[in-house]
């Protein structure tokens, strides 16, 4: 996050405020999804996966996405 120059405030926005765009049920040891935000004009993903026994939500990784991998608007992924 530090070395993407990405800050705290900018994850609690995304996650304020951004859109689920994948559902990773089958993700261990919990569940997980990706969420599409926008923070200071830039476009983030975060994936975020949920503790629910502890109550707790845990950001596994944040970055913005790469437009050579993503379709414009950055919520489906390119076909390899």
């Amino acid at each position: 996050m530090f070395q993407r120059w990405i800050t705290l405030d900018d994850v609690r926005a995304v996650l304020a405020q951004g859109e689920v765009i994948e559902e990773r049920p089958d993700d261990l040891p919990y569940q997980s999804r990706l969420v599409l935000g926008y923070a200071g004009g830039r476009a983030l993903h975060i994936v975020v996966a949920d503790n629910k026994q502890d109550d707790e939500t845990i950001i596994v990784t944040i970055y913005e996405p790469e437009p050579a991998q993503w379709l414009p608007g950055f919520k489906r992924r390119r076909s390899p």
